[in-house]
């Protein structure tokens, strides 16, 4: 629900903040007093194209800001600025956002219906939602069946469904396959261990004689073991130096393996030209295979896995396939079983669901008025009927034609109005524009008290030039404006229950309201109190 609305600087508004509440709320005022303008506010804030032109003359933006209230009680703030030279910006929440994310919100939170372009019932989508809503008709059976044949395909597109791109992958993904298998990757570390190999091999003889000479000075006489020997025997036996003496012992053994590692390196350092050559040869491959498969020995073996894996399913393909033939035929048929059930259903909802509309019609003005709702007859295999399409014929004689291509306002916020008398779904706030637009009398009752029973279920904004929908109002705002120093100003107020009767005496009689007209506002306020408690 739109609770709160601020404007700055659109058209003749310099600033306005209009407090909302729910139930049905008249907006009134004289002819170019500015009532429009607020309209086209809400309509920013939903997304509607921008239009520079109308930023108040001498200010450098105008500025729409919407406070809403969510169904779990949560606020949400729609921002819209628009500048005299540049793009638009929006803002949700107070954060930079896109006209998009605008428009997406506003889908649940305002439909305006009128001459506007934010009308979701004119879509072709909503108007099948509505169809299925209003003839609560499951459509389980018919997502489930497509969501099957969907997943099939996408496992059949993976499959590779060209013979001759399949034979291209199995021959690559083989050679792959045999490559990485005759490497046999055992150890992931490999190509480190073979560095340290080839290092020690390529220079085995300098090898050799630093490791003899690193041996005897460890273990022979007078080496370091010896010396350290000797530093433990000069501390003796006593407590005093049991600790160091301990610590002299175990470097004398980290000492002693030390030199029993290199010493086992060592028998292993001869010059071997042949198993060097096979050493380098292999720290080749690995690197080929690095290259082409993955930065690692690890990502390598990873890869060949997944590449076995994907080879053997192409290579059972012909099994694969006839299996998953079998079962998308078998989903096809259960996808046209539930489509026919939908479409039979939707095509007997369509009839009632536009008798019902009629039936509203002819109380707001529009008896000639006919109400026709086609399934499945835009697209050739439409099986399920989804294209539905909302048509209305005005005026007897004319030819039923789309929802968004009736030219008349008026009519088209009618046709919306009866829409919305019948379904039960719709945004939280409904906006009204010119849907008293020619009528008057009877007509004039039946479209307030319409609206009134429309504010039951939702909080409805409604423009208006006739007493009587002003007098069915719950809340009433007021739009006037003046001229200061030739400059016009409009300003928007929300009425006092004792100040309804001046404002909709004057839409009875003008500026000349006299005391009858004002008798008059009082007699039809008071009907609606009787009829339509105020909603708090």
């Amino acid at each position: 629900m739109l609770v709160e609305l601020h404007i700055e600087n659109f058209g003749v508004i310099a600033e306005s903040t209009i407090v909302l509440k729910e139930g049905l709320s008249a907006l009134t005022g004289e002819t170019g007093a500015g009532k429009t303008m607020i309209v086209e506010a809400i309509n920013l804030l939903v997304g509607q194209r921008a239009d520079a032109s109308v930023v108040r003359p001498g200010a450098d933006e105008l500025r729409v800001e919407g406070r809403f209230v969510l169904a779990d009680g949560t606020e949400r703030v729609l921002c819209r600025v628009v500048p005299r030279e540049g793009r638009s910006r929006a803002y949700v929440d107070g954060r930079l956002a896109t006209v998009n994310n605008l428009s997406e919100l506003g889908v649940d939170l305002v439909d305006l219906h009128g001459q506007h372009e934010h009308q979701s019932l004119l879509s072709g989508t909503a108007q099948r939602v509505a169809l299925d809503t209003y003839g609560e008709i499951d459509l389980t059976a018919l997502r489930a069946a497509r969501a099957s044949l969907t997943e099939i395909d996408a496992v059949l597109a993976t499959m590779g469904g060209d013979e001759r791109v399949r034979a291209r992958e199995i021959d690559l993904l083989r050679f792959q396959v045999e490559e990485i298998t005759r490497a046999d990757l055992r150890d992931t570390d490999e190509d480190a261990v073979l560095e340290r190999q080839i290092d020690l091999l390529q220079d085995a003889e300098a090898h050799r004689g630093a490791l003899a000479t690193a041996i005897a000075a460890l273990i022979d006489d007078d080496g370091a073991l010896d010396r350290m020997g000797a530093a433990a025997g000069a501390l003796g036996r006593g407590d005093a130096m049991r600790d160091h003496v301990g610590r002299i012992r175990e470097l004398q053994s980290l000492v002693g393996d030390a030199a029993d590692e290199m010493r086992h390196v060592l028998e292993g350092v001869d010059e071997d030209p042949a198993r060097l050559g096979a050493l380098v040869e292999r720290r080749q491959t690995l690197f080929d295979l690095r290259r082409k498969y993955g930065e690692t020995l690890a990502a390598v073996i990873a890869y060949g896995s997944e590449t076995g894996s994907r080879l053997a399913e192409l290579e059972s393909w012909e099994v694969r396939a006839a299996e998953l033939d079998r079962r998308r035929s078998a989903a096809v048929v259960s996808l046209e079983k539930a489509a026919r059930k939908v479409r039979s259903q939707r095509e007997t909802t369509a009839p009632r669901l536009a008798k019902a509309v009629e039936q509203h019609l002819v109380r707001l003005a529009l008896g000639g008025a006919r109400v026709q709702i086609t399934v499945g007859v835009e697209r050739e295999n439409d099986v399920a009927g989804d294209d539905v399409t909302f048509l209305l014929a005005a005026n007897p004689g004319s030819e039923p034609a789309p929802l968004a291509k009736v030219a008349s306002g008026g009519e088209l916020a009618r046709a919306m109005l009866a829409l919305r008398l019948v379904l039960t779904q719709a945004p939280s706030t409904l906006v009204f524009d010119e849907v008293d637009a020619g009528i008057g009398g009877d007509a004039a009752v039946a479209v307030a008290e319409a609206l009134a029973s429309l504010g039951e279920r939702h909080q409805v904004l409604v423009v208006t030039h006739l007493p009587q929908v002003a007098a069915q109002a719950a809340h009433h705002v007021v739009v006037s404006k003046e001229v200061r120093k030739g400059v016009t100003f409009a300003t928007a107020r929300s009425l006092q229950e004792e100040e309804r009767a001046d404002e909709i005496a004057r839409m009875l009689s003008g500026s000349l309201a006299v005391e009858s007209a004002v008798e008059h506002a009082r007699n039809l306020l008071k009907t609606r109190k009787k009829s339509r408690p105020t909603r708090r």
